[in-house]
């Protein structure tokens, strides 16, 4: 008689692949919800929540993603820094212009992990965001994935 057995996945048994996804005209939203799920392994057949069986996720050119409708002026990013009435915003138009606007993607995905474990903060070390087209990853012979070419709605033109 065959029985099926539920193999859970052992760190030492985990192989992460390396991918590179182009973030240019890419909906924020979107390509977050992608990015959470090879981060965290969902994609696999064998994945196991208390591993780290997830990706390393390399996302290139992460200044040029889009929002629809009109996040630009009405969505805001809050911060406190930590003084007393220190509570400071910033809309999403102001973040992509400004110094660091790979944080908008970087908030995205950190905001889709399990919240507070040592589990979601190791995952998400496995991000890595550039502003360029180009990284230094090339040693680990990442696989581009055409995000925007898995479904229309992923990217958006203006």
């Amino acid at each position: 008689m065959n029985t099926k057995t539920t193999v859970a996945l052992k760190p030492a048994d985990v192989e992460q692949k390396w991918i590179v996804i182009d973030a240019k005209d890419a909906v924020v939203g979107r390509l977050a919800s992608f990015i959470a799920l090879r981060l965290r392994g969902k994609h696999r057949p064998d994945y196991t929540p208390n591993v780290d069986c997830g990706d390393h996720v390399i996302v290139v050119n992460a200044h040029e993603v889009k929002f629809t409708g009109r996040k630009l002026d009405q969505k805001i990013y809050y911060r406190h820094t930590g003084h007393p009435g220190g509570v400071k915003q910033r809309k999403a138009g102001q973040v992509l212009d400004g110094k660091f606007p790979e944080r908008i993607l970087e908030k995205a995905v950190e905001r889709m992990l399990p919240k507070e474990s040592p589990l979601a903060r190791a995952q998400l070390t496995h991000l890595r965001l550039y502003t360029r087209p180009d990284h230094p990853h090339e040693a680990q012979n990442p696989e581009v994935i055409d995000f925007k070419a898995m479904n229309a709605k992923n990217a958006r033109s203006q």
